[in-house]
């Protein structure tokens, strides 16, 4: 066990220490087609944003809020690993878990042969692993047992992410889009798909933990860790996995109003986190109930995990 911060250790925690990330000036905004994922049309008009029955209220997940957004495009999946490598192979860019030599990993992923790692305190599912990143993700030389071409990219900071989302000619959603998107024109609804609650021995329309989180999953969905970026059966818009398999970054600060003495605490040790949206595999209404479409999460930028990627959208 080690020192490192546990904040925001449930989804993602942020790293020790902030390194100055190298300029990458290269990124020129334009659109590079073989590294583009598809996109659909998502009408804008009046729209929802929050609940009235929220699920862990210290996020600040309510009130229901009526609002307004513009259409836009946006990306069918997350952005798949084949995806992220045109990116790469084009530009020779390196993602901040390369340069910071490290990433963290889900104790359950880490492999044997890693020997020792550090772990987060309050949370140590989460290890330090020396050598992870999006190629190698569960540490070194593991590759060729955990890297899919049509799985989402993962060991991606918000920084990674809008380099990303510039060289295609995008940007991140805001969070009003993304839970307008993630609605598919239902309305106020808790799911993509409705309100039903997923469970963990029938109804499986997402990829999340099913079991006791941290120690038993019983991979009753068909997976313990992500899920290929177009599974499941999309929302209304034609929009795969907008919750569960891997969190999504969003282009907007994470904030809360709330009054409450411990909010405003936790918020202060947050200064400059981002917004994420959707959940993951590893969340759980036991544990992490954060895979509706209300729910969020703040993350440092430059954290990087195995289960967090990002979503490309683009303007009308």
């Amino acid at each position: 066990m080690t020192g490192i911060s546990p904040k925001n250790g449930c989804c993602a925690p942020p790293r020790q220490s902030r390194t100055t990330a190298v300029e990458q000036s290269f990124l020129d905004g334009g659109v590079h087609l073989s590294g583009v994922p598809q996109a659909v049309f998502v009408p804008g008009g009046k729209s929802l944003v929050g609940t009235d029955s929220p699920g862990i209220r210290d996020d600040g997940e309510n009130p229901l809020r009526n609002t307004e957004v513009k259409p836009f495009r946006m990306a069918t999946t997350v952005v798949t690993n084949a995806q992220f490598k045109s990116f790469v192979d084009a530009t020779g860019f390196l993602t901040e878990a390369e340069r910071f030599g490290w990433s963290f990993v889900f104790a359950a992923q880490v492999p044997a042969n890693v020997g020792g790692t550090e772990g987060v305190a309050k949370a140590e599912w989460w290890r330090r692993v020396d050598g992870a990143n999006w190629q190698d993700i569960n540490g070194p030389a593991t590759k060729s047992d955990t890297w899919f071409p049509d799985h989402p990219v993962v060991h991606v900071s918000w920084n990674d992410a809008t380099a990303y989302a510039r060289w295609v000619g995008g940007r991140l959603p805001s969070e009003v889009e993304w839970e307008h998107a993630a609605r598919g024109g239902l309305g106020d609804v808790k799911f993509p798909w409705g309100d039903d609650e997923p469970d963990d021995v029938d109804f499986l329309p997402c990829n999340i933990w099913q079991g006791r989180f941290p120690t038993s999953n019983t991979a009753k969905d068909g997976f313990l860790t992500t899920a290929p970026a177009e599974h499941y059966a999309p929302n209304g818009y034609g929009l795969y996995n907008m919750v569960g398999n891997v969190w999504e970054w969003t282009s907007d600060a994470y904030r809360i109003k709330s009054l409450k003495k411990s909010v405003i605490r936790r918020l202060a040790e947050m200064k400059g986190y981002k917004l994420s949206k959707g959940g993951s595999f590893l969340c759980h209404r036991s544990y992490c109930y954060r895979y509706r479409i209300a729910a969020r999460s703040g993350t440092s930028p430059d954290s990087t995990t195995t289960h967090h990627g990002f979503r490309v959208a683009w303007p009308v």
